[in-house]
């Protein structure tokens, strides 16, 4: 087994598994220990963050570039007759995702400058859930992408469970035992694979591409079951409907941080899986079941957005928007069930970008609720009103991240959607044109929200409210930022996502 190793991915992936455990060292006792916490906290998602952007920055888009690139390699467990190792790479698909979640790890910390609680302990939880995400997205060892998976789901539940609101416990819970249940038909697909005579191995490299040897492999369970047993772990997690049931409640009683890594990255973990496992080692089964995919996609889009529009609470109306917004995802993987030429490419590009700018903008909404929230006290919206005139920063940044949630020509919603249908449309029209609606929906929603929120008249019993401190305006800020930008160029994330499905493509239409 070859040894590389470069270093960069390991110190993203465990900066912040170090960070948290250098909180832990923080005598309690000491004067100003919550402040000095904060700052170490902050100092390790902003160096995260540099090292995040290094590997978006530095890798190389040309065609002739390897597709994997940052490799570290090593034999992880040779002793006991099993091909894994400690493998770490990004491609076109991943590089992105990880620069997505250094920038909502800041952004999660200093959404936690408020936390008076048991400081310690909550920091150090979220740091490893960044660590846990940043390895989801940069291990390419089947193994260690469980491993990292499972890892994620013990920060998220003390998360939700000891700084949530409402009914915390049982959100936690629900959660657990819907992720849990999805990792274990993962679990036996992977094991399926492994054992699959003439495969032995968990690389994920080796095991897809051309000349995969798990294609021409005599495998123990047919592909078409290892197919959909990879798609209800990552369906759960996306989620997709009928598997959605679990993410309202954890979205309405984490505290805000949490929902922003739950959104802004835990989502897009299911979304990936889809891309890389199941187009990537079983791209002729995804060509079969396309038709599949697309009716699952279009049921979450209009089923999503018609619940949405029910919703009074802010939080849980952010929350069922995304289950009809990662719809998309489903829509534009389903593309590929007619060969369609250079558009087939357009939609599998749609539903990655969907992934990186669905992350920004509900990030960025659930920042706004979580200010709106620590100020006003309700996220019940016929309780509020005319916030605008009180808070109008955080109305600025709510309304930029709800006209990018509904797809508004400038923003990076607009991009991903637009690649979405482009590439659907030509497989698929009917049931395209049914996704559209969604986003007729969501327009409605979006707008009828912020009415209701931050215009028309101000209630008295707002009227000491102040807008967002510097610490809260900051990651806004850069969220705002980011939206925009990929909204005016979005060729900095098209190109680099294109190098990674291209190959994806080509072993899908047999070349």
């Amino acid at each position: 087994m070859a040894t590389e190793f470069n270093g960069l991915l390991t110190a993203t992936v465990f900066l912040p598994a170090a960070g948290a455990v250098l909180l832990l060292l923080v005598p309690n006792r000491m004067g100003g220990s919550d402040r000095v916490i904060r700052g170490v906290a902050v100092a390790v998602a902003v160096a995260d963050l540099v090292l995040a952007l290094l590997v978006f920055a530095f890798f190389d888009r040309g065609g002739d570039a390897a597709r994997f690139q940052f490799v570290d390699q090593f034999a992880w467990i040779p002793d006991i007759g099993l091909k894994a190792s400690y493998l770490l790479a990004v491609d076109g698909l991943s590089a992105p995702l990880v620069a997505l979640t250094g920038l909502l790890g800041l952004c999660a910390v200093l959404a936690s400058w408020h936390i008076t609680l048991r400081v310690k302990e909550y920091f150090f939880w979220l740091l490893l859930l960044q660590a846990a995400v940043m390895g989801v997205f940069t291990s390419l060892d089947l193994l260690l992408f469980f491993l990292f998976w499972e890892l994620e789901l013990v920060p998220m539940y003390m998360l939700i469970s000891i700084w949530g609101s409402g009914r915390k416990e049982y959100s936690a819970m629900k959660f657990l035992i819907f992720t849990i249940l999805g990792s274990a038909f993962m679990l036996v697909a992977i094991v399926a694979v492994f054992l699959t005579p003439d495969v032995g191995t968990f690389n994920l490299i080796e095991l897809s591409g051309p000349g995969a040897i798990l294609a021409t492999a005599a495998t123990l369970i047919p592909l078409a079951w290892l197919f959909w047993l990879f798609f209800v772990a990552f369906a759960v997690k996306l989620p997709t409907w009928p598997l959605h049931t679990w993410l309202p409640d954890a979205h309405t009683d984490a505290p805000t941080a949490a929902s922003v890594m739950l959104a802004g990255v835990l989502l897009k973990m299911g979304g990936y899986g889809l891309l890389r496992v199941n187009v990537g080692l079983f791209p002729n089964q995804t060509e079969q079941f396309a038709w599949v995919l697309v009716i699952l996609g279009v049921v979450s889009v209009l089923y999503g957005a018609v619940v949405t529009m029910r919703q009074t609470d802010l939080k849980r109306l952010i929350a069922y928007s995304s289950v009809s917004h990662m719809g998309l995802v489903l829509l534009g993987i389903g593309s590929v069930g007619v060969s369609t030429g250079s558009l087939t490419v357009t939609g599998l590009s749609g539903a990655a970008m969907q992934l990186f700018t669905h992350g920004t903008i509900t990030g960025l909404l659930f920042l706004a609720v979580g200010i709106v929230y620590e100020k006003a006290h309700t996220r019940y919206i016929p309780d509020l009103g005319g916030l605008a005139g009180r808070m109008p920063f955080v109305a600025a940044a709510m309304l930029i991240a709800g006209l990018a949630s509904l797809g508004l020509p400038g923003m990076s919603g607009f991009v991903s959607e637009l690649l979405v249908f482009l590439g659907a449309f030509r497989a698929y029209d009917w049931p395209t044109v049914l996704a559209v609606l969604g986003i007729v929906l969501a327009a409605g929603y979006i707008l009828w929200m912020m009415e209701r929120t931050f215009f028309g008249a101000q209630r008295e019993r707002f009227a000491d409210l102040t807008d967002a401190s510097l610490v809260e305006a900051v990651p806004l800020a850069l969220m705002v930022v980011c939206i925009i930008g990929i909204g005016v160029y979005p060729a900095l994330l098209t190109d680099v996502f294109d190098s990674a499905l291209e190959p994806m493509i080509q072993a899908i239409n047999g070349g």
